[in-house]
């Protein structure tokens, strides 16, 4: 529950600091004293974005702050999910400097808004006047009857297994526009891969046909010059080697008596022994090669395929088709992947819809189970509230498909009249009637909704006498079981509060403030004389506000 606030700065309050009870706390003040004041300061608590215009002081920061006790609200895994420490009491902070930049704190950690606003959302309910046509919407609709259905954990299996399908849905889709789009072209890329695989390409070949086949075609011009080589080197008529023996010969008579023939005469035998081996290489060579019509035809015909297969793929090299090879099979092996991939989603995302649809069928029974208990609780609510004929249905239609909250769409009949017929409340329901509508139905789930503190902001608007008694007893047990706070200008509802606290401005030489006080009994009896008879108390008012309090 709300157990102190702080407000600094903000719009028309100075400085503020209450400390709250359990129970029923009621707010009075007269119009324009600045109750809404203190509903903005406390909103900024639960996340709603300011800037520096709320800036009572534009030279120094606005700060809000509220303390909370949190234990026994299971908030623990939400705390430490957001890396928050987790204690008996939390502290909410709201800064906002001159600037307008803003900073929130838990527990004084820094947090983002969102973080704020979802933990904010678990301790304090703020109801105002605008928040009447609340009701008309089928999404709040929905909540109320599962907050009496006890759904929560359930609905949350229920949210975590259908986003569950819904991912599988979205996953299958991708899967599904990529396999068509593969398969528009997939023909084509199995034409182009058939035709490089068939060519059995080999790394680096082009290069070594095209050698073969520049010496193929030049094969007689080589034998004829290889055999002219080895016929002058060591022919049968006068050759190389035969002169190159007759010098050796000569040179070696000449070493007895000139010593330089010596080192000629060796360098004469390896000259001989070199072009010896020269001549028959070039034997072997003009041995070895002959023109072959055949194998020229067959490299012809392979590098025939070659440039063709590089043209009609524009690339310049074997290797560059063996790359594009490897990549169209890859493409044709993703679209077999895929295909088997939907299968296998498909497969998945028709459990995962069963397992939705069970679930959505349990949440159906149990709101189905709990209709009748809501309307006649509601119906009992308005007949206290003094709408004797209203009817009201909680009409739960099925749709076709489960969607994001299960299988259901909830609407509110009403009619105030009594031989008035059911329509949508937000057709037929009046300002005041919706009041008390609104009202029946959060005393409705306050007894089932984990929410510590809910503030009214005026929900006795539009009504007096009697109904305002009874709207009192209601409030008063709804405060049984969770922290309610009441701004009203009813003295039979302030009367009802456990504690009463005053709004009210207060002027200075050079300033008008708001202020908050809590009264004792003798203020609260005078505070409510006034509700009673206005500024001027007579003595009949000072009884009757006596009376009340008893």
């Amino acid at each position: 529950m709300l157990t102190r606030l702080r407000i600094q700065n903000y719009a028309l309050i100075r400085e503020l600091d209450v400390d709250l009870s359990p129970g029923f706390s009621i707010i009075t003040g007269e119009t324009g004293a600045g109750k809404s004041i203190l509903l903005g300061a406390l909103s900024l608590i639960l996340g709603q974005r300011a800037d520096s215009s709320v800036l009572n002081d534009k030279s120094a920061k606005c700060v809000v702050e509220a303390v909370f006790r949190v234990d026994g609200l299971g908030l623990e895994e939400l705390f430490l999910s957001n890396d928050l420490d987790f204690d008996n009491w939390a502290i909410f902070r709201r800064e906002i400097n001159p600037a307008g930049k803003s900073r929130a704190f838990i527990n004084d950690t820094p947090v983002m808004l969102k973080i704020m606003q979802d933990i904010g959302y678990r301790l304090i309910d703020i109801h105002s006047q605008n928040q009447n046509p609340e009701i008309n919407e089928q999404s709040f609709q929905l909540m109320v009857v599962d907050i009496c259905a006890a759904n929560q954990e359930l609905l949350l299996s229920y949210k975590s297994c259908y986003a569950d399908y819904r991912r599988l849905v979205s996953e299958m889709n991708e899967v599904e526009s990529e396999v068509e789009k593969s398969k528009a072209d997939l023909d084509y890329c199995q034409f182009q891969f058939d035709q490089l695989y068939k060519a059995a390409l080999v790394e680096n070949e082009q290069e070594y046909f095209e050698k073969e086949l520049e010496l193929l075609t030049h094969a007689e011009e080589i034998k004829s010059g290889m055999t002219n080589l080895t016929e002058l080197l060591d022919g049968e008529n006068i050759s190389a080697l035969s002169q190159t023996k007759t010098a050796i010969g000569l040179l070696g008579k000449m070493t007895r008596f000139l010593p330089e023939a010596t080192s000629l005469a060796e360098r004469l035998e390896s000259l001989y022994v070199d072009l010896k081996d020269i001549a028959q290489e070039g034997a072997l060579i003009a041995e070895k090669i002959a023109y072959d019509p055949e194998r020229i035809r067959l490299i012809n015909e392979r590098l025939d395929l070659i440039y063709s297969l590089q043209q009609k793929h524009h690339v310049k090299s074997v290797n560059e088709l063996i790359i594009l090879r490897n990549s169209l099979e890859a493409r044709i092996v993703a679209v077999s992947s895929n295909e088997e991939q939907l299968v296998r989603l498909a497969k998945l995302k028709e459990q995962k819809y069963g397992e939705t649809e069970e679930l959505a069928r349990h949440l159906s029974a149990k709101r189905h189970a709990v209709a009748n208990e809501i309307e006649s609780r509601v119906i009992r609510q308005l007949l206290l509230l003094g709408m004797p004929n209203s009817k009201f249905k909680v009409d739960i239609i099925q749709l076709q498909t489960p969607g994001a909250n299960g299988w259901d769409q909830v609407n509110f009949l009403f009619t105030a009249n009594k031989n008035g017929l059911l329509y949508d409340i937000s057709k037929v329901a009046s300002g005041g009637e919706m009041s008390r509508v609104m009202l029946a139905v959060k005393a409705l789930i306050s007894k089932s909704k984990a929410l510590p503190t809910i503030i009214f902001d005026e929900i006795d608007a539009g009504v007096s006498g009697e109904i305002a008694e009874r709207m009192g007893i209601i409030l008063k047990e709804i405060s049984t079981d969770m922290q309610v706070i009441n701004i009203t200008h009813l003295p039979q509802i302030a009367a009802k509060g456990d504690h009463h606290f005053l709004v009210y401005k207060q002027d200075s030489a050079s300033e008008t403030t708001t202020r908050l006080k809590r009264l004792s009994r003798a203020e609260r009896i005078e505070e409510l004389a006034k509700m009673l008879s206005g500024e001027n108390i007579t003595a009949a008012a000072i009884m009757n506000a006596e009376e009340l309090l008893k």
